[in-house]
């Protein structure tokens, strides 16, 4: 049954059926939420051990560092050593934060606004019409923070093996372009790995700013949901073998791998980059939360302790995104007006609908008790074009309401198809 080739009558009658299906959700007084890419709070609990081991005054010294005093700006060399493995990056080209990668990008963002890069002719905030690139449907808060900033905010078009590269290359030969956002495994939201041709194509590309940046959001590389997830290429020695190593900033973070409001955050970059940052860091801090530092050392200790940990998580994880995909597939396979991705790890499934449908399904699944992250938000200035992509977090609720939310979801789906046929 293709709505696309039904006629009048008939989705009228589906319309008519639809809508007493959706009236009864309405009566129920539901409040649930597909909105957040948040742990659940079994999730939450995997980590409780981290909190609950009492440190001796001895096991708070590290490295030669008493983790309770002032000192070690850039994070203790354990713990950097802790990420360089994990990430595959030489830890003296990594600053350990606090629990937010997002306020590293933001703090990276401001200070070559007010200081400019170690590649940069002059601060970018004397650049007056400078430009960003937002590869979409992407992170809605990774846009605010370049329009904030001022500059122009660019799409550019998500495929399955990343953004679309001939695009981006004839983009950034404007020298007023001064970088782009990139999560390059698993991106929110549509889940999608960057190939490594186009992690090629980003080391190697010709520039028209001697500064270009990419901001590396590598905040999924460990979330799997199966077994035999991606594999993401070392941005790092790419660049360092196309010599464009200045050109790009990585982030991460625990925060998925244990508490997202109590993790560890990094900033990683070209030696020439890490002391600049440093430069202005020292200004800003004299050192972060090393006893937070020291409790994550002591709870995961190594890469093979995250794996551990991260497949308690997939074990958990897993199943709702079953769930959240068999209702999709159940509801909608096969009618002609949506189409969803399938992600082998992060937090979000994307979901595509008939171009103008996605504020008016966001409306009628709000009205029946579920709240989405609204439409349009996965694009600059919150504005989708064609008005068709919602972003589905399945993540923070219990598997039971999970299996509610997706079943009223795809009912204003369908009924917002419907009306837009009719």
């Amino acid at each position: 049954m293709v709505y696309g080739e039904m006629n009048r009558d008939e989705l009228t009658s589906e319309k008519k059926r639809l809508s007493e299906q959706y009236d009864a959700y309405l009566g129920e007084g539901l409040k649930l939420d597909l909105s957040r890419g948040k742990p659940a709070a079994d999730q939450l609990d995997l980590s409780m051990d981290l909190l609950n081991r009492p440190l001796s005054p001895a096991e708070c010294v590290v490295d030669g560092f008493d983790c309770r005093n002032y000192g070690c700006p850039w994070g203790l060399p354990s713990m950097r050593r802790f990420f360089s493995e994990l990430l595959g990056i030489p830890s003296e080209q990594i600053i350990v934060g606090g629990n937010s990668s997002l306020a590293l990008m933001y703090g990276t963002i401001s200070r070559a606004m007010l200081f400019g890069l170690a590649d940069s002719p002059a601060p970018w905030a004397s650049v007056e019409k400078r430009k960003w690139l937002c590869p979409a449907p992407g992170y809605d808060r990774h846009f605010a923070i370049t329009e904030k900033m001022g500059f122009e905010l660019i799409p550019v078009d998500m495929t399955p093996t990343g953004p679309d590269m001939d695009q981006v290359e004839k983009l950034v030969l404007d020298p007023c372009v001064k970088g782009i956002w990139c999560v390059p495994k698993y991106s929110n939201p549509t889940g999608i790995t960057y190939s490594d041709d186009t992690c090629r194509r980003l080391a190697t590309m010709k520039t028209g700013a001697p500064d270009f940046t990419v901001m590396w959001d590598n905040a999924y590389a460990v979330h799997d949901l199966a077994d035999g997830g991606d594999d993401l290429l070392n941005i790092f020695d790419l660049a360092v073998q196309a010599g464009t190593e200045n050109r790009f900033f990585c982030f991460s973070s625990t925060s998925k791998i244990t508490f997202p409001g109590g993790g560890v955050s990094i900033l990683a970059a070209s030696p020439a980059n890490i002391e600049l940052a440093k430069k202005y860091i020292s200004v800003e801090t004299i050192g972060f939360d090393k006893l937070n530092q020291l409790r994550h050392l002591r709870f995961l200790k190594d890469a093979e302790g995250v794996k551990v940990q991260m497949n308690r998580h997939k074990a958990l994880l897993a199943r709702k995104f079953r769930i959240l995909e068999d209702t999709l597939e159940r509801d909608l396979g096969g009618l002609g007006i949506a189409e969803w991705t399938h992600p082998k790890g992060g937090y979000f499934v994307s979901l595509d609908l008939p171009d103008g449908c996605a504020k008016r399904t966001y409306e009628l699944a709000k009205a029946a008790g579920v709240t989405l992250t609204p439409a349009g938000a996965t694009f600059p200035y919150g504005r989708d074009p064609r008005d068709r992509n919602l972003r589905l977090a399945p993540t923070c609720s219990s598997t039971a309401e999970l299996g509610i939310a997706a079943s009223i979801l795809t009912v204003a789906v369908r009924l917002a198809a419907i009306e837009k046929l009719l």
